[in-house]
């Protein structure tokens, strides 16, 4: 079975080779003693059923491994200084709602970002998620059906805003381009339940460009935090489908990807109109002037706001900073290049853009959601009746 893959109740002995891995690397990299022995207890642990629990050291120690092997990240010199809050223990939506809601307060810490991950119950063996949520960040903006079949706000939070709505969330009057989505949050044991998100806690930044006026005008901004909340931690034959965990941005996560593409907010003509480039021929490299402005606006803005932001060429010196220590640690390098590589036009001129990764994607990691979920990424079916199917298997 490939090291994500997770279909079905993965084999016993699968769960056991990963546990042993992971222990022996753990107590090997913590110079801790007593490994044979804490393997052999996991495996006593696992014939009776079918998995095991980490102690609080080993899920920190594997969280912070999964992200220093996070193929996509290119943020990974921060690795050892994440900060992982073991909330194993709080299983019901309204729990999971107020951590979710400490992790952003937490995360936030006054505008100086700092990386966050939050780790709930452990999925159970042949069932799978204890707890989930639905949004696939924790702040992000709604997408408004319009009557003429055009969108308000982003596109890409339409299939979201549809879910929220089934689940008896109401528009606000006066809907806008950057209404906060609520969280849809499900437990084995509750149905999906809204929490609406404390306002108190989204730190949203306007964008102003330092010398062009006109760009106040285009009403733009964003939130601070990108906290991502549907992805699956795999820490050595445990999965944690509700781990949600985040770092600070990169300029052109904001600048190019989330306010650039033609199926996100696409405003790169308008900013290309307000320059007044030559927008009918392509040679005049229109698209590119306008990503940059606006990628300056957004290091501008939140660099004026207080706010923790990193621009490519730094992050691009940080990879390789990484590169070297765990090439000096005897540690391949992951990499997905073409993640790893910034998105404005300028990746040639970074180092990362220069060298090649080990394209395996080993655990402990980070993997996308899975099953349960329609085309539009929404769950199909909820937790409670997943776990009740698998109970009418088991009688």
């Amino acid at each position: 079975m490939a090291p994500g893959a997770r279909v079905g109740s993965p084999p016993v002995a699968d769960v056991l080779a990963e546990a042993e891995e992971f222990l022996r690397l753990f107590h090997a990299e913590r110079r801790l003693p007593g490994v044979a022995a804490r393997v052999g207890q996991a495996r006593e642990e696992i014939a009776l059923t079918g998995t095991y629990r980490h102690t609080s050291e080993e899920l920190v120690y594997g969280a912070k491994v999964a992200w220093r092997q996070s193929a996509r990240c290119v943020g990974r010199v921060r690795w050892s200084g994440l900060r992982v809050r073991d909330q194993r223990d709080v299983t019901t939506v309204a729990g999971i709602a107020r951590e979710l809601a400490q992790h952003l307060a937490v995360a936030d810490n006054s505008g100086r970002i700092q990386s966050v991950m939050t780790v709930f119950a452990p999925d159970l063996p042949g069932v799978g998620p204890r707890a989930r949520v639905w949004n696939d960040q924790l702040i992000r903006y709604c997408g408004h059906r319009c009557a003429d079949g055009s969108v308000l706000g982003d596109p890409a939070q339409v299939a979201m805003t549809d879910a929220a709505l089934r689940c008896g969330w109401r528009i606000p009057p006066v809907p806008g381009r950057f209404d906060v989505l609520p969280w849809v949050v499900e437990t084995a044991y509750e149905d999906p339940t809204l929490v609406e998100v404390p306002r108190d806690l989204v730190r949203e930044v306007a964008l102003a460009h330092p010398a062009y006026p006109w760009f106040e005008e285009l009403k733009l901004r964003w939130h601070a935090v990108p906290v991502i909340s549907n992805m699956r931690l795999r820490v050595g034959g445990v999965d944690y489908s509700c781990a949600p965990f985040n770092g600070h941005y990169l300029s052109d996560e904001i600048g190019t990807r989330n306010l650039v593409d033609p199926d996100r907010y696409d405003q790169l003509l308008p900013v290309a109109r307000g320059l007044g480039l030559d927008t009918s021929r392509e040679d005049t490299l229109w698209r590119e002037h306008a990503a940059l402005v606006i990628n300056q606006a957004v290091l501008h803005s939140f660099r004026q706001a207080g706010v923790r932001m990193s621009d490519p060429h730094t992050e691009s010196e940080l990879f390789m900073r990484f590169c070297a220590q765990e090439e000096r640690a005897g540690r391949p390098v992951h990499g997905d290049w073409s993640w790893l590589n910034g998105s404005v036009g300028w990746a040639a001129l970074h180092a990362v853009h220069h060298r090649y990764y080990d394209t395996r994607v080993p655990n402990p990691n980070l993997w996308p959601p899975e099953g349960g979920r329609g085309s539009d990424g929404v769950a199909e079916l909820t937790l409670r009746q997943r776990h009740d199917a698998a109970r009418g298997r088991e009688d």
